[in-house]
């Protein structure tokens, strides 16, 4: 019997690479993209999660929904529990969701408090569900550089960074065999956990400049960021994204990457490499 699979997020890196690998897995998968904006191209389907209504014909008739994280903004946890409500009322049987590491309700990570609040609203749902909580991606580690700094009151912290593609895998690979994973959580990590002031010195090595880590205060931080005009809220979660590091809540390393995918995760040293071969 053919699976129908939505991939919400289609767009994006994630949920792209997710269906692409998902293909190669499953040929005989009947895969939807879905996008907020409307697409002429076979295989797309229209849905906002800001606009409910705009959902009952994307979730109907699926059998599976890869739920993709939406982008960071104030309602977010609202746009989930709307794509979680359209699943209900189309019948999806089961609902892969694409969380954050050490998703719970005391995280220290402002978003993961989030997911774990998504978390919680699809299991209240009924339907069966699996949750791929990723650390932070190893791409955001060349973001995190500002003039030739990493910014952050991170101290001697560390984190297990992961590669977008080894997330993308991952998802697919569950997907492929949804039955299998049903009602499971997976921590998805890269094969090390390391401290910023380590991640500077990768960056340097790849780079044409020197990377240091400025471990600032939590008054620095909010000051340093003062510029971009970001609403608090904003504020607050980037600011937590190295509190977080900090206590300790990002460093376990899992072996779940090469459980879903079969081979080991990419290391931060490996994609700089990769990166700025």
């Amino acid at each position: 019997m053919t699976t129908n699979i939505l991939i919400t997020g289609a767009s994006g890196f994630i949920g792209s690479q997710t269906a692409q690998r998902l293909e190669q897995l499953s040929p005989k998968t009947n895969i939807t993209r879905l996008s907020r904006r409307p697409r002429n191209e076979q295989g797309w389907t229209y849905g906002d999660f800001a606009e409910p209504s705009s959902l009952a014909d994307a979730f109907k008739n699926q059998d599976v929904v890869f739920l993709v994280s939406t982008t960071e903004r104030a309602d977010r946890e609202q746009l989930h529990r709307n794509a979680v409500d359209a699943a209900v009322t189309a019948g999806v049987r089961h609902i892969v969701y694409l969380s954050f590491f050490g998703a719970a309700a005391d995280a220290t990570f402002d978003h993961a408090r989030l997911h774990f609040a998504t978390e919680q609203y699809i299991r209240e749902s009924g339907i069966d569900f699996t949750f791929l909580r990723d650390n932070f991606y190893t791409e955001a580690t060349e973001g995190f550089i500002v003039d030739g700094a990493i910014r952050g009151p991170a101290g001697s912290g560390k984190a297990a960074f992961v590669a977008r593609e080894d997330v993308a895998e991952s998802a697919a690979a569950v997907l492929s065999c949804s039955e299998e994973h049903r009602n499971k959580v997976y921590s998805l990590t890269g094969p090390e956990a390391l401290s910023l002031e380590e991640v500077a010195a990768i960056a340097t090595d790849h780079l044409d400049e020197s990377v240091r880590f400025v471990d600032e205060t939590l008054q620095e931080a909010r000051a340093s960021r003062a510029h971009y005009g970001a609403p608090e809220w904003e504020v607050d979660a980037w600011i937590s994204t190295y509190t977080a590091i900090a206590k300790g809540e990002l460093e376990q390393v899992t072996d779940d990457v090469e459980k879903l995918t079969g081979h080991k995760p990419m290391s931060v040293q490996q994609w700089w490499g990769k990166r700025h071969h």
